[in-house]
Parts: C-alpha cells; structure tokens; sequence
C-alpha cells in the first residue's frame, strides 16, 4: 500500500518545514504550500489524502480556503484546521464548514499524530461510503477541553465493539453521541436502529425486540435489523421488566429466537443503550436488573450537561441558527453580545434541547435579524421551582434580594441533605452559630420536621 500524502499549508516556513520532517518520518509523504495560491495548485497536481490547513495566512485565509473547496471538490479529503490562541470562533465555522479536527499551536506531537491517523482513516471511509465523519450532524459541537475530550473518547470507543452505556441528564444529545459512535466506526454503512424502551408495549415486545414466524413468512425483530450495525436503546431504565429479562437471556447467549421459531439466531448488532446519572446506584430496584446492566456497561460514556462547558454556548447558537434555517427555511438571525452573555450564564436545566428549542422560537417568532437581550429575558422569565438542585437556578432572572434568598435556600436545603438532617453537623460545616441558623432556616421557609439535632 502506497504511503498517505499529506498536504501542510502553512506561511510559516518553520512550521512547515517541522511539520514536514516530523511527518514524513512517520512514513507519510509530505507536499508544503506557503499560501492559498500555492496551496490549490498543489492540490490541483496532485489529490492529498488529508489536508494539514493554517487559519492565518496572509492572501486568502484558511476559512476562505476551506469553504471554497467545500464547494468546488469531491474528492473527500479531510481538512485539519491548525489555529493558535484566540481562535475559538473562527474554528467553529470551520467545524460547520466540513473541518475534520482541529490542532492547536503550540503543537503537540501526540496530538498531531493522533489527529492525522484519525482524519487519514475518516478519509478513507469517506471514499468508500461516501461520508465524511467530521461533517455529521450528529457529531457534538464545541472546542471547550469537555467536548473536544467527548469527541475524541467517542472516536476511540467506536473502533471496538462492546456494548456502551451512554450516562447523561435527558437533554444532553446522547442520541446524538450514539450515532455519532456510529458514524465513527467500522459498522457506518450497516444499519442504525433505534428501540425507545418506553414506547414498547408488554402485549408485543418480544416480539419487537426478537421477530416472529408465522405462515406469512419471518419477521425480523429490531436485534435482527440491526445485524452488523448497532442497536441503539434509549433510557434504559423504562425497558420492562420482562422485557429486560428476555434481553439478559438473548446477550448472556449471544442469540435469539423468533417468536414460533426454532433456529437460534446470533446477535450480531453493537448494542449501545442510554441511562440517567446514578443509574450504577438504582441498579438490582424494580426499575433496573443488575445482571443486565452489567452486560450493557462494559464501556461508559459520561454525556456533559450544557451548564459544565458553557462556553460553548455562543458556537451552539450560530450553529442552531444554521441548521435551522437550511433545514426549515427561517429567516436567519443573530444573537447579540449581550444575548449570547445572557445565555452563557444561564443553568439550562433541560441541556441541548432547552437550547436548541429556544433558537427555534427566535426563528419562528421573527423579528429584527439580531436578537436582543430584551428578547432572552422574556423567554427566561418563567422561574424554576423552589425544590430545583442549585446549579440549574436561574439567579440572573431574579432582583438581587430574590436572589440570595433562593441561593440561601437551596443551599441549605443542600448542605442539610449532606449533613443526614443533623441541624448541629449543619451549624459545624457551614460556619454559623445554631440559634442563628434556625432563625435563617424558618425565615426562608426551611421544612423543620426531618431536622433533627445532634
């Protein structure tokens, strides 16, 4: 097999000259192009397998340079975006753009080479089924340290074939994460089937999860359909009992059975199922076996919830707005500084979703192209319940006064918690005198029943 070409476009002839020489000690063969114009006919000469591409550059960007080959090839090479501080933003358009990856400057060794051998087998994946992983819709979006660590794991994993757990608050995109471990691995062109485990009925999962023969001929079940793909179980948990043992039985065997059906039939689908936060705690309850669990969590992926990389938030924004508009046709819109400031510091209780449905309504609703501030509070007016953990509470809604008050409560309620109801343990860990702790406590209408003193 001939040796991979990899295209360095760099105005930085250090940069190009190091890229160079680490490269093609690694085997590859290695073209260099100083600026955009020696950049397209080194392409034009020769098709790269990937393309290592500078943001800066001082004819025509590297943005400028990406877009128009999205536009004007096919051949399905992936670009790698280099970028050095201060280019967050401008990275994300060329996330929207097609960009595989990206790697920053000062460069990593391991990082490069990583990202090369990932992009070099994208690429080559592209060729035969003609995707190119770093343009999924499903793939998550974000150059915070979380999500750049989250696409990275996902990629890593998709290379192996154990079952996965993906854990995450509802919201978060693990369906999302689901197919894009999909798209990243071996089985990308077999099927992707999803079973929503609280839509199965008791009269008939068996024969949905299994298949069933009859004089009508063999019907396959959803383990069936996606042979050599994955089958994809959302909320693991809402799985019927019954239904729960019959799967334990068909993975501890590794096959199945159609209902009225004698032969054994292997499973040969990766099973990747989602779950709630605490779901290792619930397990061996009415609402989970242990067994089972322990048969679908060989590998575990933590999905964030949006409130942990919230710096994300304005690239999420733009890239709603995108694909909204191309997909639904709505007038395009903006969120102003203020607007997208708003956001970043707001708690998203309902994660992704929340966020994706707010810039739907912006859209909908219309109006100037920049949405203003004025218009996010609005949204956000409707105030959180009082019992809501602290984290997912809007304080910014709320006057200053309002605000500690509801802090205070949450707090308290909290610390409390962690303190089993013990009011002295409480008085110890937050550094108050006791008298004084149980006048706060009944002015912010604290329940004292279960408060018990030690």
């Amino acid at each position: 097999m001939s040796a991979a070409r990899i295209l360095v476009v760099d105005d930085e002839a250090d940069i190009r000259g190091l890229l160079r020489e680490i490269l093609s000690e690694e085997g590859y063969e290695v073209d260099v192009a100083g600026n955009a114009a020696q950049a397209r006919d080194a392409r034009a000469r020769q098709a790269p397998d990937l393309v290592l591409l500078d943001i800066w550059m001082p004819d025509t960007d590297g943005i400028s340079l990406l877009r128009e080959w999205s536009t004007t090839t096919t051949d399905g090479c992936p670009v790698v975006m280099m970028s050095g501080h201060g280019t967050v933003e401008t990275a994300i358009e060329a996330t929207r753009l097609g960009a595989f990856d990206f790697v920053e400057k000062p460069l990593s060794l391991a990082k490069l080479l990583r990202t090369v051998e990932l992009a070099l087998d994208a690429g080559r994946r592209r060729r035969q089924s003609g995707r190119l992983l770093g343009s999924s819709l499903s793939a998550p979006v974000g150059k915070s340290r979380l999500m750049q660590q989250l696409r990275a794991d996902l990629q890593q994993i998709a290379l192996n074939h154990s079952p996965v757990l993906m854990v995450g608050e509802p919201g978060t995109g693990r369906d999302a994460c689901a197919r894009y471990l999909h798209e990243a691995g071996p089985r990308h062109a077999e099927p992707f089937v999803v079973l929503v485990a609280s839509a199965l009925r008791e009269a008939d999962f068996e024969t949905t999860l299994f298949g069933r023969e009859s004089g009508g001929g063999p019907q396959a079940g959803l383990l069936e359909e996606a042979r050599g793909g994955t089958l994809y179980l959302n909320e693991l948990e809402d799985l019927p009992a019954a239904a729960q043992r019959l799967l334990l039985g068909a993975l501890e065997s590794g096959t199945i059975t159609r209902v009225g059906g004698r032969a054994a039939i292997p499973i040969k689908a990766r099973i990747v199922t989602s779950a709630q936060p605490g779901v290792e705690g619930r397990a061996g309850t009415e609402s989970l076996r242990r067994d089972l669990l322990a048969q679908l969590n060989t590998l575990v992926v933590r999905v964030p919830p949006l409130r942990e990389y919230a710096e994300d938030v304005p690239e999420l924004l733009k890239h709603y707005v995108d694909r909204l508009v191309d997909a639904e046709a709505l007038p395009f819109r903006r969120f102003s500084v203020a607007a997208q400031n708003r956001l970043r510091n707001y708690p998203w209780p309902d994660n992704i979703r929340e966020l994706k449905n707010l810039v739907h309504r912006m859209l909908i609703q219309g109006g100037t192209e920049e949405i203003r501030l004025e218009e996010i509070e609005r949204e956000l007016e409707v105030q959180a319940p009082r019992d809501e953990p602290l984290v997912k509470q809007d304080l910014l809604a709320l006057p200053l006064r309002e605000a500690r008050e509801q802090f205070e409560r949450a707090y308290l309620q909290q610390q409390l918690q962690l303190c089993n109801g013990k009011v002295g343990q409480l008085a110890k860990r937050v550094g108050m005198e006791r008298t004084h702790l149980y006048r706060k406590l009944r002015s912010l209408g604290v329940d004292f029943r279960n408060i018990t003193d030690d």
